[in-house]
């Protein structure tokens, strides 16, 4: 689906009645299906319809096949959507903190509208985009939010806002060339979002990159790094909270590490453990708040790596035991494996330009056994520590 003429006919009971018909359709068979649908129905629906399929299955892994098999979908929709455990921790603490309307600025095909709505805040939803207002409108239908969710088509920056009690801005990050890393590129600007977060009576929320640095948050905010299943997914400039607080939180959970404004830990030499703190953690600077939960220190003072002589639950990194601390030597690395037997090698490196499948090709892993090796650097020299993921028996977990 490319424009506003194919999303169209899909919403009529015809287009509707195709789209279940050709749901989870094999894309080996796909040429076959349109082939024989075509005999009943207009060639461009059942393009349309194949195309839309296509899209909810890819945004099975961030909707759930319950939503993704009734909504509908832009290629850039599926791509640049927030997944819906992100935005539903998002819209729980927005009704925490008492909100119960939403101007969603830049809502897109309208994820976060939908957490929203689901929370039992009211949402206006605006986006300039005639087609992804559309596809916005279509879902809300969809999902059974419209009573809840008003779309509205629109440039963000002309509408008011006022009668909301908070504000949600999203802006567009990418361009023609790709991913904008210069919050004021943004668009709207960051400074245009920070003004309209300021005027926001309870609340506001601001989604930028999680590449974003420290010194870029303004003033008055909060600053969130957000992770789910390991993986970073986004920052959140908050306003209405307590300003300054830094903090990283984990989904599934939610687990929340807040800074505590910790010098940098030292740099010891290796222990028994080497701690992997979680992406959220690292982006929002909260190493140091892990290394005093696990009574560790830095492997080197550049490098995110926890080393520690002890066990000690933390939700916040990866624990694993290390067996071998070898200067960095890919033939001794390739003899030690094939003495151990390790076919199934995980590569792990920071502060190491050896790429990992490079590694591979060259050790060549051959055995029954497994282990991990980390490439980075142990005081300022490049090294290899070699181990395997804290046995399940002393497995980290939430305290």
């Amino acid at each position: 689906m490319n424009d506003l003429d194919a999303l169209l006919p899909l919403l009529t009971p015809e287009g509707r009645a195709l789209l279940d018909e050709v749901r989870g359709t094999d894309p080996a068979q796909e040429l076959a299906v349109a082939t024989r649908l075509r005999r009943d129905h207009p060639a461009a629906l059942v393009s349309a319809a194949l195309g839309q399929a296509r899209l909810r299955q890819r945004a099975v892994a961030k909707f759930g096949a319950g939503d993704a098999g009734r909504m509908f979908f832009t290629p850039n929709g599926v791509e640049q959507s927030t997944r819906t455990t992100v935005a539903a921790y998002r819209a729980e603490r927005m009704r925490a903190l008492g909100v119960t309307s939403v101007a969603d600025l830049c809502c897109g095909i309208g994820g976060d509208a939908i957490a929203l709505a689901r929370a039992g805040i009211r949402v206006l939803a605006v986006d300039r985009d005639p087609l992804t207002a559309a596809v916005a409108r279509a879902n809300a239908d969809a999902l059974g939010l419209a009573g809840l969710i008003e779309v509205r088509e629109a440039d963000v920056t002309e509408v008011d806002t006022t009668g909301y009690d908070a504000v949600f801005v999203d802006p567009a990050r990418r361009g023609g060339r790709g991913r904008i890393f210069d919050p004021e590129s943004y668009s709207p600007p960051l400074s245009w979002a920070v003004e309209a977060a300021r005027r926001a009576p309870r609340a506001a929320a601001l989604k930028v990159a999680p590449g974003i640095p420290h010194e870029a948050v303004p003033a008055g905010a909060e600053a969130e790094w957000i992770s789910d299943g390991g993986d970073v997914k986004e920052a959140v400039l908050w306003f209405g909270t307590e300003p300054g607080t830094v903090r990283a939180t984990l989904l599934p959970g939610p687990r929340t590490l807040l800074s505590r404004r910790l010098p940098d830990p030292a740099v010891r030499p290796v222990g028994r453990y080497l701690y992997e703190p979680d992406g959220a953690v690292i982006r929002a600077h909260l190493v140091a708040e892990v290394a005093e939960q696990v009574g560790g220190g830095l492997l080197d003072a550049t490098i995110a790596y926890v080393t520690a002589d002890g066990l000690v639950p933390t939700p916040y990194a990866t624990a694993y035991e290390i067996t071998d601390h070898l200067p960095f030597n890919v033939k001794r690395l390739k003899a030690l494996l094939r003495e151990r037997g390790v076919g199934t090698l995980t590569v792990k490196k920071r502060g190491s330009a050896v790429e990992p499948e490079e590694l591979r090709r060259k050790v060549k892993p051959q055995g029954p056994n497994a282990a991990t090796v980390f490439l980075t650097r142990v005081a300022g020299a490049p090294a290899m520590l070699i181990g395997h993921p804290a046995r399940p028996a002393q497995s980290v977990s939430t305290p």
